[in-house]
């Protein structure tokens, strides 16, 4: 089941690779010094994003354990 490994392995490091994005565009609003209705428009765009890449990590962290238990 090294196959498992490997996507899932993928699968988390999209997922955390998304999660520095959301980080970086985060902090990016923050220090832009947008009114506070306008900057919590801008981070509430960046949510899925991080929604996504939790979502993938964790689909990513789940395959690698059902490939270890099954090798």
């Amino acid at each position: 089941m090294i196959w498992l490994i490997r996507i899932g392995t993928l699968l988390t490091v999209l997922g955390l690779v998304g999660i520095v994005l959301f980080i970086r565009g985060a902090l990016r609003v923050r220090k832009s010094g947008l009114p506070d209705e306008e900057m919590r428009r801008a981070l509430q765009r960046l949510v899925p994003i991080n929604l996504g890449a939790f979502l993938l990590s964790a689909l990513g962290l789940m395959l690698v354990v059902v490939g270890v238990i099954l090798s």
